[in-house]
């Protein structure tokens, strides 16, 4: 797959990213959550949404898949949450969410992308808030799925959730793929496939397998602070969505993005997880896509 060089706060960052569909067509950048590569995104997800018309690109965050791997450098992630908890200054971190954002941005330049519409999942819904917020010249529209506004008392993990995500994974291929079924805490009820679950789990662990980027990355999520007042002064067409059996960031999280940002949307999903189960893609995608061609009705179009 290809890469891309982009500037960063200190050198530059390549990140892997792939495309689909015509260049032609509006763009969709994918964004994805917290240590999952973009493969996370279902390619039956990013097939459907070229069949709607659109320009798909998805890509590894920095320090997750086969991206720029920031090995060696620590972080103090309790001092970090403890600010952030205390709603004081963060102590230094390798990078921000606003860093991060800044490779999004980079990865358009790179495709000679002017604007695009700006989907993130989970800590890629925070990631691309900040895009909005930071660069909103080059965003279309934004939808933020399944996230949260960066305040802690709004959406923050259940602890059954929070004990499974921050377990550090087994090392060894079987183990890895075994642990994987534990994420059923927090994704659907209803649709929880522990079969899907494991082969995508071995498909990641294929891929890259990398904890240790998780530290850096959950320190740049508490770190960058709370995004209630830029939120609040976003003028970006949004659509959030959030699941009601989310636990990994409760409803409340998505409710407080929309309660927040103004004339936006709220798609609160039944049966839905902290996941993008099978069964409720097209409902999740005829969201975006309906959402995405509403934004430009209302801006001039440009790829």
């Amino acid at each position: 797959m290809p890469r891309a060089v982009v500037p960063a706060t200190s050198g530059t960052v390549e990140l892997e990213y792939e495309t689909m569909g015509s260049p032609d067509d509006p763009t969709v950048l994918l964004i994805m959550g917290f240590t999952a590569q973009m493969i996370a995104w279902p390619d039956s997800f990013c097939t459907a949404l070229v069949e709607q018309g659109f320009h798909v690109v998805r890509f590894d965050n920095r320090d997750c898949g086969l991206s720029t791997k920031f090995d060696g450098r620590t972080v103090d992630v309790g001092a970090v949450m403890a600010a952030a908890f205390a709603d004081q200054p963060a102590p230094p971190v390798p990078y921000t969410l606003s860093d991060m954002a800044l490779d999004a941005v980079g990865l358009l330049d790179h495709l000679g992308i002017d604007r695009a519409h700006v989907v993130g999942a989970s800590m890629g819904g925070m990631i691309a808030q900040h895009v909005a917020i930071e660069h909103p010249s080059r965003v279309r529209s934004l939808t933020s799925v399944m996230s949260m506004s960066g305040e802690p008392e709004y959406g923050s993990p259940l602890p059954e959730a929070a004990a499974v995500l921050l377990a550090p994974p087994p090392a060894e291929r079987a183990a890895y793929i075994e642990h994987s079924i534990n994420y059923a805490v927090w994704q659907s009820k209803r649709f929880f496939d522990a079969d899907q679950v494991k082969i995508d789990a071995a498909r990641a662990y294929d891929r890259a397998f990398y904890p240790e980027g998780s530290d850096r990355q959950l320190a740049a999520i508490y770190a960058s602070g709370r995004r209630n007042e830029g939120l609040a002064n976003l003028r970006v067409p949004t659509l959030v969505i959030h699941g009601r059996d989310d636990t990994l960031l409760p409803p409340a999280g998505g409710e407080r993005t929309a309660e927040l940002v103004p004339n936006s949307t709220l798609l609160m999903v039944a049966d839905m997880g902290h996941d993008l189960p099978t069964p409720l893609q097209p409902l999740i995608v005829g969201a975006i896509a309906a959402h995405a061609r509403h934004s430009d009705w209302l801006v001039a179009p440009s790829r």
